[in-house]
């Protein structure tokens, strides 16, 4: 189960898009989400970018609770790719953005 809402996800992926000025705004965001939504956002990054497959997503999020050792902010905002790994974790899960993506346009 999705512990982190679509439009949460498709929010940073439009803020890193962004990139410079919304940095501050990208890292402030990050940092406000609960512990499991970090964890799940960076599972999803993790499958986007083919670290685990769609179908070890729990897997993932238990990786990323065990192993955060750095404020996950700064550990996905140094991530190569962040909006585009999310973007295509998004699409493995099956998970359709299409509403919340027209919502913030």
């Amino acid at each position: 189960m999705l512990e982190i809402t679509p439009a949460t996800v498709v929010q940073v992926i439009f803020l890193a898009r962004e990139g410079g000025p919304a940095e501050a705004e990208l890292s402030a965001f990050i940092e406000g989400m609960n512990d499991d939504e970090k964890a799940h956002l960076t599972a999803i990054a993790w499958v986007g970018r083919g670290s685990f497959e769609p179908e070890e997503f729990a897997e993932a999020v238990r990786t990323a609770t065990e192993e955060a050792t750095t404020p996950t902010r700064d550990y996905l905002m140094g991530m190569p790719h962040l909006a585009e790994n999310l973007e295509a974790g998004l699409e493995a899960l099956g998970i359709d953005v299409t509403g919340e993506e027209d919502d913030l346009l």
